[in-house]
């Protein structure tokens, strides 16, 4: 058992408990809606962590306010059977609603899920292929009477052969890399977006910010990977007003023209050589002008800025 810290000068304890949170991580459900012959599927998991007055089961060890992570899982498997799963943002929204109001001691929160997307198979009703590679996200903070919901996506990878340069960069004595007005422009997308409301279609949203990104990562000549970012949340910001900002971490995929000039072979930017690592990391944040920030929904959410 270890002690508590004492100031020995006035007799009060040094060690206060700071910020907390508690669940069960990874729960992974899946739904399949078989009211009709053709079947739909929604594969998601998901973590649910409570926040709240939760003192007393740290510093002694009572667990009367601490509802077990096992009733967490429980209730994701209950509510996805009971109540269905129509995207992953309201099935955490209604997660939140539930304990928050179930445990007085249970003041907020934070739901997240990722959702692998299955698709049909030459259009069968109920035969699927797990499409591996873009994953939907979606994270519910709340916090007394508050809920923010934040989507995106992930690991949606693009590229560009053509419509992408760097030049016009500070060099110093340690610079060896050459200017081009021509590359391939390569990068896996992840984002995430704020709502600065719950009253939303989170598929239809979803699914239109995912196209804005792609058109958007198509229509100009990209001069770096920070304008295209730019410009692709711009756009989405522009077209939602129900957004208040996006935020983008990208890789840059390098693409290097290899030289063959040890086999006399000529190569006008046709063959490359795909460097996996290390790689550029871009990430920025747009936000609509005078929109409220709240850096608190953000907490936890790593690899954005």
């Amino acid at each position: 058992m270890t002690d508590v810290i004492t100031d020995a000068t006035t007799g009060t304890d040094t060690v206060v408990l700071g910020s907390n949170q508690y669940g069960k991580a990874e729960n992974h459900v899946v739904r399949v809606n078989r009211d009709t012959d053709r079947h739909e599927i929604r594969d998601l998991v998901v973590t649910s962590q409570l926040r709240g007055d939760l003192e007393a089961v740290h510093t002694e060890g009572d667990n009367a306010h601490c509802v077990p992570t096992d009733t967490q899982k429980n209730t994701v498997f209950a509510f996805a059977q009971k109540h269905g799963i129509t995207s992953p943002e309201a099935f955490l929204l209604t997660l939140s609603e539930h304990f928050t109001g179930e445990f007085d001691w249970i003041t907020g929160g934070r739901w997240a899920a990722e959702e692998h997307a299955w698709k049909r198979i030459d259009d069968h009703d109920h035969c699927f292929v797990q499409h591996k590679d873009e994953v939907r996200t979606a994270v519910v903070v709340a916090d007394g009477d508050s809920q923010t919901v934040i989507s995106g996506f992930k690991d949606l990878t693009v590229l560009k052969t053509t419509q992408s340069g760097f030049t016009g960069y500070p060099k110093d004595r340690y610079t060896t890399l050459p200017e081009t007005e021509d590359r391939i422009m390569s990068t896996d997308i992840a984002t995430r977006w704020r709502y600065n409301t719950t009253d939303v279609d989170f598929d239809a949203v979803h699914e239109d910010v995912r196209r804005i990104i792609l058109t958007k990562f198509t229509d100009h000549y990209s001069r770096a990977l920070q304008e295209t970012l730019y410009l692709m949340g711009r756009a989405v910001i522009e077209a939602h007003p129900e957004i208040d900002e996006i935020k983008f971490s990208c890789p840059n995929k390098h693409h290097f023209v290899y030289d063959l000039g040890f086999c006399d072979l000529p190569n006008d930017k046709e063959t490359h050589w795909a460097a996996d690592r290390p790689y550029g990391l871009i990430e920025a944040t747009i936000q609509r002008k005078g929109a409220p920030e709240n850096e608190h929904a953000w907490m936890g959410i790593a690899g954005f800025c």
